[in-house]
């Protein structure tokens, strides 16, 4: 985000519904100390995070990501995709694609993973997840079924099933799109 931080944002959006830090905390399962991290844009939350707060915010993902407004067609050149991304809490570099478009159905995400940086966890959300590997290789589990996945490998699966990647190789690429 240049202009504004997703923390920003997220702390006005909470201070203009008159709610607290201990609200959002106990409404997301998450530590005040990493809303307040979130808040103060010390900590670029995950994607799962990411949508835990904008349900308790009664607002979408893609909004929280939006940059300036746009409902209409969005061209993301190959020359700037992807030079932007930023660490989550969890070890992935992600880029959000379009995220200066309104109103959106979906988000599609650029992830950068780096074998060893990523913190094992399992996630689980509402909605679903295509994910298309672009470069290097994974494993991806989704309930109890573990997936290899190599360059040009796809998967679709309910996100509310428990879910994480591993990489295999030491740099994985693939676009993670969340409907």
């Amino acid at each position: 985000m240049n202009e504004i931080k997703l923390g920003t944002l997220i702390r006005d959006l909470r201070i203009r519904q008159n709610r607290t830090i201990q609200e959002i905390s106990d409404k997301c399962n998450l530590s005040k100390s990493m809303i307040s991290k979130i808040e103060t844009n010390k900590v670029f939350p995950s994607v799962a995070t990411l949508i835990k707060l904008a349900d308790a915010l009664g607002t979408k993902v893609s909004s929280l990501l939006e940059k300036n407004g746009n409902y209409g067609s969005i061209l993301i050149s190959s020359s700037t995709s992807g030079q932007e991304t930023v660490l989550t809490e969890r070890g992935y570099n992600i880029y959000p694609f379009a995220s200066e478009c309104h109103n959106k159905k979906m988000q599609p995400f650029l992830f950068v993973v780096n074998k060893g940086e990523v913190k094992e966890h399992h996630l689980s959300h509402e909605g679903e997840e295509f994910i298309y590997v672009l470069e290097g290789s994974m494993k991806f589990q989704v309930g109890g079924v573990e997936y290899h996945m190599s360059k040009g490998d796809a998967l679709y699966f309910n996100a509310l099933e428990t879910h994480q990647v591993i990489p295999v190789s030491d740099t994985v690429k693939y676009i993670d799109v969340f409907v």
